[in-house]
């Protein structure tokens, strides 16, 4: 596997590359490239045919998404990133995976699966097909609709949050689970989504993030707390303590 790195930092550089090595022997780092005006320049002129490119998002003379405008990368990107706000621009720019910074081995590791999961023979239709529910999820976004990006097995999907009864956050992670009663893991955190879903959710407690059409009633309790009785069982109590009552109720009343 032939890979080109766009970072400038040399030391994060340097650790991206060993890591990569580490975990894939057999690949060659091609090129690791540090500014706008490098990458350019690169793919202009080089007849290395890449793989893969890792590339960080902020460069010193621009960002990637600015050099990825200008020359035709047709390979698959992994943005290494310390901010988390371009997700789903960078997926519109050949992205398959998004590694937030501080990266280890472990997030490395879960990236080159996801890339051979979509090139692997036999199934690199997925590359297009991935790119092609980008687009869709942009007409969506016009239309008022939102979908998020999930890995399930060998499938990529969007699911819409008007299907998505609610976000929960487990010890391993951070779960959507559909009104069919389909739980997908996402690798993002609760309060990115709470940002995303939209004002039909409600984040009812540190663990949960739920759909105003989930909710069948409210029941209050002797803790002065309110227990949401959920359409779609959800593995433990969905509780609204007795600060957050008055907010929830003007929530509900408003949809």
């Amino acid at each position: 596997m032939k890979i080109v790195i766009i970072e400038d930092e040399e030391i994060t550089a340097r650790d991206l590359a060993g890591t990569i090595l580490a975990l894939e022997p057999d690949t060659t780092i091609v090129a690791i490239l540090s500014s706008f005006k490098e990458s350019v320049n690169f793919f202009n002129n080089s007849s290395e045919e890449i793989d893969l490119i890792f590339s960080d998002i902020h460069l010193g003379d621009g960002t990637s998404f600015d050099i990825f405008s200008a020359v035709p990368v047709r390979v698959p990107v992994i943005f290494c990133t310390a901010f988390d706000e371009y997700a789903l621009r960078a997926f519109r720019f050949n992205g398959i995976d998004y590694i937030l910074k501080p990266f280890d081995e472990q997030m490395l590791a879960k990236a080159f699966q996801k890339y051979r999961m979509i090139t692997q023979s036999g199934k690199a239709t997925h590359f297009g097909i991935l790119q092609q529910m980008i687009s869709n999820l942009d007409a969506s976004r016009i239309e008022g609709q939102r979908a998020i990006i999930v890995y399930n097995k060998d499938k990529i999907m969007p699911v819409k949050t008007s299907n998505i009864a609610f976000f929960h956050l487990e010890k391993t992670g951070t779960y959507i689970t559909t009104f069919e009663k389909k739980a997908y893991f996402i690798s993002r955190s609760l309060e990115e989504m709470e940002k995303i879903a939209g004002p039909s959710f409600f984040r009812a407690n540190r663990q949960f993030l739920v759909n105003r059409k989930a909710i069948i009633e409210a029941i209050n309790s002797s803790s002065r707390k309110l227990t949401l009785q959920l359409s779609v069982p959800s593995y433990e109590p969905v509780l609204i303590s007795k600060k957050k009552i008055a907010q929830f109720l003007g929530w509900l009343s408003a949809g």
